[in-house]
């Protein structure tokens, strides 16, 4: 199997069937640095309404702006007892890995999560 470089210097393993984009796509550097704030904003609840609605040139605030809304509607679950507070947990989870995925610069898809975002064209 071919073996890709990233910025790290360090080879991963590249999917002949996309290029080795299968979990993750590049993001313009200027992109990211440029809409690092916007892109955060995307997994703070309701307002990732903002960057979804103020930001639709950038790929980088989009893509994360959507899996936050796919999180947000998760939340209305968690009213459910016992199972809610599982999937809060879950959900709390996956915010925290969105936000350290931006403040990395990277376009990772979230498990669960990401799938469903990617289905979303606003």
């Amino acid at each position: 199997m071919e073996e890709q470089t990233n910025q790290t210097g360090q080879g991963a393993p590249q999917s002949p069937i996309s290029g080795g984009t299968s979990q993750s796509e590049q993001a313009d550097p200027k992109d990211v640095q440029d809409n690092k704030l916007w892109a955060i904003l995307g997994y703070l609840g309701i307002l990732c309404l903002i960057p979804l609605l103020a930001k639709k040139d950038s790929k980088f605030a989009q893509f994360h702006a959507k899996q936050g809304l796919i999180l947000l509607i998760g939340e209305f679950f968690v009213w459910i007892p016992v199972i809610g507070w599982i999937l809060g947990i879950g959900i709390f989870i996956l915010w925290i890995m969105g936000i350290i995925n931006v403040l990395n610069g990277s376009m990772k898809s979230l498990p669960i999560v990401g799938d469903l975002a990617t289905k979303i064209n606003i």
